[in-house]
């Protein structure tokens, strides 16, 4: 499952970034554009929601489930999620929750 999670944290970082660098390459750095182009109709903002309150949820899992099973360096799936999204953020703390718990001898695979 390491090795798993180390893929989906890769890949959630390059895919991501690769569709938002290109829009960036094609708009430049237009803020007013990017909102509006992400604002564009219910489909969009229905997304964005989605992907909203999936960030808020794995926020306190990360703070509630890191805590519990004391896995350290906390901050940095809560930065992955705030600046690139769950789909780095999630990945991200479970394969730290898996290399620390496999380095206490909790995991058999």
């Amino acid at each position: 499952m390491k090795n798993f999670y180390l893929f989906s944290c890769i890949a959630g970082f390059f895919l991501p970034y690769a569709f938002f660098l290109g829009w960036l390459q094609e708009n430049g750095f237009n803020v007013s554009l990017f909102f509006a182009t992400v604002t564009g109709g219910n489909l969009s903002l229905f997304a964005w929601f989605d992907v909203l309150i999936t960030a808020l949820v794995l926020l306190v899992f990360i703070v509630i489930e890191g805590r519990r099973q004391q896995v350290p360096r906390l901050w940095l799936p809560i930065a992955g999620t705030c600046v690139v999204g769950p789909s780095f953020g999630l990945p991200l703390f479970l394969y730290q929750r898996h290399c620390h718990l496999e380095g206490y001898g909790q995991l058999d695979d």
